[in-house]
This record gives structure tokens, sequence and C-alpha cells, in this order.
């Protein structure tokens, strides 16, 4: 599987402010620009604490890319992708549509009639890990369904999550131009941190939109 991680962050590496409310940091040229990274992906994802955040619907804004995408066999929208280890995810909550199919990652302790709740609710379920998402195994799952390249969006933890698991191939960031400071704002990688090997990026490419840039990045190794 080869895996993108895409977001969006001020010039001080925060994802939002301290209240975790959805921000906008970027703008139109950029929303376009992420609607095509998740066009060519087989599949979108993002943490549970987005969506309990800002229940975000994760379908592509653009219909002609949604045909595009028909035309080549291939469904309208990617499929969502919740890591959600407990099985938080609201049953109302707009990724259980019937618009893509949807999956949720938990673990074996998850609560039973949540796991059964949500899979009524429309969700393909899939457990892998003790007390956290084993995401190296639940990656191998969702390859097995067909997803062979997975963009993942946010938030920092889950990102975190896939750079300490050696699970990421490529990393885009637009930095927009705000400060929100905030030791309690989310950053770009949360999580414990890195404090002896770090990941290694490589620069590959830079473009000014609408009044930030967007730096796109290899990760090495």
């Amino acid at each position: 599987m080869h895996v993108v991680v895409n977001a969006a962050m001020s010039v001080d590496g925060k994802l939002a402010s301290r209240r975790r409310e959805q921000l906008a940091i970027s703008g139109p040229e950029d929303f376009d620009r992420v609607d095509r990274v998740r066009a060519a992906a087989d599949g979108v994802m993002v943490g549970v604490g987005t969506v309990l955040a800002d229940d975000p619907h994760l379908t592509l804004d653009v219909t002609d890319r949604r045909v595009q995408r028909q035309r080549h066999g291939r469904p309208g929208n990617p499929a969502r992708v919740v890591a959600d280890s407990t099985a938080r995810t609201p049953l109302d909550a707009r990724i259980l549509d019937d618009e893509a199919t949807t999956y949720v990652l938990v673990v074996e302790s998850a609560p039973e009639e949540r796991r059964t709740a949500l899979a009524d609710a429309g969700a393909e379920m899939v457990v892998a890990g003790d007390d956290r998402v084993d995401l190296a195994a639940a990656f191998d799952q969702l390859a097995d369904e067909g997803i062979e390249r997975l963009m993942i969006e946010g938030g920092g933890e889950l990102i975190f999550s896939a750079f300490d698991a050696g699970l990421v191939d490529e990393l885009s960031v637009f930095v927009g131009s705000k400060i929100i400071g905030g030791h309690d704002a989310p950053t770009l990688a949360d999580g414990e941190g890195f404090v002896e090997e770090y990941p290694a990026l490589t620069l590959d490419d830079t473009e000014r939109l609408d009044d930030g840039v967007v730096l796109r990045y290899t990760v090495d190794g």
C-alpha cells in the first residue's frame, strides 16, 4: 500500500486552535488540490477525533472527478477509513452514509454492542490490535479489500502513529499564513513524539497556493 499524508497547518505547525474546532487555514485553491489528491486515492483516512470534532463527509467535491473514477471502473468516491479504537464514531456521522464504503478500525477489546451498532449503520469493521489499532495489520486488511493508495488527512495523533509505524510514503503540507499558538493546540504530528530516530524526509516540490505554500516530501527509507 502507498500511503500519502496530507494536512494544512499554520506557520507554527498547528492544525487547529486549542479548542480543536475546525479552522480554515487554506483557501479555495488548496481545497481543489486536496480534492484532486482524494480523487487519486482508493481510501481517505482520519482519526475518530476528527470525526467527533468536524463530522467530515470525506467525499469528492467535483462531480467530474467522480465521473472520471467511474469511467475507469472505480467507485465514484474513495472509501472512507476511520481509526477508532473503542468504536466511538457516532451512528449519525456523515461518513456512514451510502456515498462510499466506510471502514472503521477498532481493537479486539472495543465494546461488542458498539461494533454491532456501527456495522448495522453501514460500516465495514476492521479489527486489528489489542489496546490501540495496529495500523500495519489494519492496512494489510484494507489492501486485501483493494485499497492500494491511502490518503491520511489527520489528525495529529493518527499522523504521528502512521509515521511511528513506518507506513508513510509521501507527505504534503499546506502552510497557511496564520499563527495559532497554544501548547494544547494539535500539531501535525502529536502523540509521544520521537526522541532518538526521526523520520527523514526529502523535499521534492514547493507550490504557492492561496496565501500560503504547499510543501511536498518523500519519506526516505
